[in-house]
């Protein structure tokens, strides 16, 4: 398994000669599942082209922070919103000075000073330059602002000298890389997912559904088998291919999704019920396609379909801690707080499905997330960050719940 599958990648390249190292790799960071864009200082252009870069990754490369064109497609928000890290590599003593300083006046530091998820800078410069007390200052500032440094090898340089200040080996960044996804926080756990919508049959041919996509249900699944857990996914009909290392059920209708979830979820260490699950389905299904009448209307009469949340949530043996999503268009903290109530949940989270940006069919989410005892809202990012957000507050209760018991 790649260690980096379904990753995305924002590779910050700036001017100095290990420059052309990047090239080797973005390629490596691929050949490990990644999903790599790039952006280039001007002074990096000097050494390696964007060609070759855009060449390499597949994409177009990112150079300028008031481009028109960039900024109409993806600018410099929409960029740091898209990545699940920004690795700068090579980091030169300039951009460092210039990160820490809180400049934002190129596109890199603009979308580093932007970004919300995991930040990686690689320096490589003179060994002089490195060892100054102005650049080691500069190092431990970013540190300080949580950015994970991998620091320069030593060796042979480009200027004939010798000493630390070389890029780290393109291999090992790859490792240290990898290893910022594997936290391994739910090693050992099983979590059980709900996602997509259900289908509530008329007829043959016709149903009651949803916009439900599951996008943000099998990204959660992603995350937690980054996170160590064992991932029961379960399902209703998508476009969307499975994790690899999940076990997928798959399902159609309300009732079908709680008999698969009911085989699964008791005894399982945590539930996430990410799913749109239709509140009614037809009180009886056709057996034959129903013929329109051209002088009658349809009336269909409708039934509540089981509650799988508040199922799970409600058992008294092998109870999983419970999570549960509130879709709403209105009131969005006042509703999800009183599903968080009423289902005996230990945690909800809840996303605006008004807004069609962050809604129903969209790559992006913006949630809070609500438990009896606060809130914590998170911006607006991928719903692969998102999820990983959601996953790590998920395993920290977790541990509280563990020390409370010890």
């Amino acid at each position: 398994m790649n260690r980096l599958t379904n990753k995305r990648i924002l590779l910050g390249v700036t001017g100095g000669i290990a420059a052309y190292k990047s090239a080797d790799l973005t390629r490596r960071l691929q050949d490990e599942g990644a999903d790599v864009r790039v952006v280039m200082t001007h002074s990096a252009q000097e050494f390696i082209t964007p060609l070759t870069m855009q060449a390499l990754s597949g994409h177009p490369v990112h150079l300028d922070l008031l481009d028109t064109e960039t900024e109409s497609v993806m600018g410099h928000i929409e960029l740091a919103r898209w990545a699940d890290i920004i690795l700068v590599a090579p980091a030169t003593a300039d951009f460092i000075a210039r990160y820490a300083s809180g400049h934002g006046d190129d596109l890199l530091t603009a979308v580093c000073l932007a970004a919300e998820c995991t930040m990686a800078v690689a320096p490589a410069m003179n060994q002089a330059m490195w060892a100054k007390a102005a650049t080691q200052a500069n190092v431990d500032a970013l540190r300080n602002m949580g950015v994970h440094t991998f620091d320069p090898d030593e060796g042979l340089q480009a200027c004939g000298e010798t000493g630390a200040g070389r890029l780290m080996d393109v291999p090992d960044i790859v490792t240290r890389v990898s290893d910022l996804f594997d936290q391994g926080t739910l090693a050992g756990r099983h979590v059980v997912i709900t996602a997509g919508p259900t289908r509530e049959a008329i007829d043959p041919v016709r149903f009651i559904s949803n916009h439900s996509s599951g996008k943000q249900g099998y990204a959660l699944a992603e995350a937690a088998l980054e996170a160590g857990a064992r991932v029961t996914l379960v399902s209703g009909p998508t476009h969307i291919p499975a994790p690899e290392r999940a076990t997928l059920v798959p399902v159609e209708s309300a009732q079908d999704m709680l008999d698969a979830v009911m085989q699964c979820a008791p005894g399982a260490d945590i539930f996430i019920g990410v799913a749109a699950v239709a509140d009614y389905r037809p009180e009886s299904s056709a057996d034959q396609k129903l013929k329109k009448q051209a002088s009658e209307g349809l009336a269909l009469s409708l039934v509540q379909n089981p509650d799988i949340l508040k199922t799970v949530a409600g058992l008294t043996e092998n109870r999983p801690f419970s999570v549960g999503f509130a879709a709403e268009t209105e009131n969005l903290v006042d509703y999800a707080t009183k599903k968080l109530e009423t289902k005996n949940l230990d945690m909800i989270i809840a996303n605006n499905v008004a807004d069609t940006s962050i809604g129903f069919n969209s790559d992006d989410n913006e949630t809070i997330i609500i438990t009896r005892d606060g809130q914590e809202p998170l911006s607006k990012s991928s719903k692969e960050v998102v999820s990983r957000k959601i996953i790590a507050t998920i395993a920290e209760r977790m541990m509280q719940g563990s020390e409370q018991v010890a």
